[in-house]
C-alpha cells in the first residue's frame, strides 16, 4: 500500500510560529537526509493523522509530496500531545534506493492458539519483543514480519535467528551476535497431577 503524504514549506521558525501553526490544525515538521539540506515543512493535521493511526506508515517507505515535488522518506521521529494525542512535531529522513536501511518493524505473530505450550500444557504466551530492527535496501523493506509460533512448546521460547525473512532482509541485533528472544510460552504454575491431586482431596472432604 503506497502511502502519500502531502507538506508544504513552512516559512515560519521557532516555537511561537510552531504554536500559531498547531493552532491552525497544521503540523510543523522537517525532512533531511541524502543529498540535500533540511527542509521545515507543515502539514495539514486531519490528513497527516488519518495515514499516521495505521501501522504502516510507521515501517514502510513513504511518498512525500512537497507541493508537487515528491521523494522517498521514512518517518524518523515525532511528538504527541500527553493529553490531547495530537501530532506536535513529525520528521521524515530521505533514502535512496541504492543504500541499506535501518528501520524498527513491527512482528506479527501467528497460530499461538495452536501452540503445544498452550493448547497441550495450558502455558502463556509472553511477546517479549513487537518489534525488531532491521536492515535492508528500501525495496525490500517488508511493512511487518510474522513469528510463527505453531511449535512452541511451554517452557521454551523463539529466538530472532528462528524467524523466516523475506530476501534481502536481515536482523540488525544477530549481526551483532544477539540472538534475542522474541516470545516464550511459561508453563503454567503446578500441572496436571498437582490438579488430580486437589480435586481428590476435595472429593475426599
Amino acid at each position: 500500500m503506497a502511502i502519500v503524504i502531502k507538506a508544504t514549506t513552512r516559512e515560519g521558525q521557532g516555537t511561537g510560529a510552531s504554536r500559531r501553526l498547531r493552532r491552525a490544525g497544521n503540523v510543523p515538521g522537517v525532512v533531511y537526509g541524502g543529498d540535500k539540506g533540511a527542509v521545515s515543512l507543515e502539514f495539514n493535521h486531519k490528513e497527516l493523522f488519518l495515514e499516521f493511526r495505521h501501522e504502516a506508515f510507521h515501517a514502510s517507505i513513504l511518498t512525500l509530496d512537497l507541493e508537487g515535488k515528491k521523494e522517498q522518506v521514512l518517518l524518523r521521529d515525532y511528538q504527541l500531545h500527553p493529553v490531547r494525542n495530537t501530532i506536535q512535531h513529525i520528521d521524515f529522513q530521505r533514502v535512496s534506493a541504492s543504500e541499506k536501511i535501518h528501520v524498527k518493524v513491527p512482528l506479527h505473530f501467528i497460530n499461538e492458539d495452536v501452540a503445544p505450550g498452550v493448547k497441550l500444557g495450558g502455558g502463556i504466551i509472553s511477546h517479549i519483543l513487537t518489534e525488531a530492527d532491521v536492515s535492508c535496501l528500501p525495496k525490500d523493506l517488508p511493512e511487518f514480519i510474522e513469528v510463527d509460533l505453531a511449535k512452541l512448546e511451554a517452557g521454551h521460547s523463539v529466538h530472532l535467528s528462528e524467524i523466516k525473512l523475506p530476501k534481502g532482509v536481515e536482523f540488525v541485533q544477530l549481526a551483532h551476535d544477539n540472538d534475542a528472544a522474541v516470545a516464550s510460552i511459561a508453563k503454567p504454575r503446578g500441572g496436571a497431577a498437582d490438579a488430580d491431586a486437589d480435586e481428590g482431596e476435595a472429593a475426599a472432604e
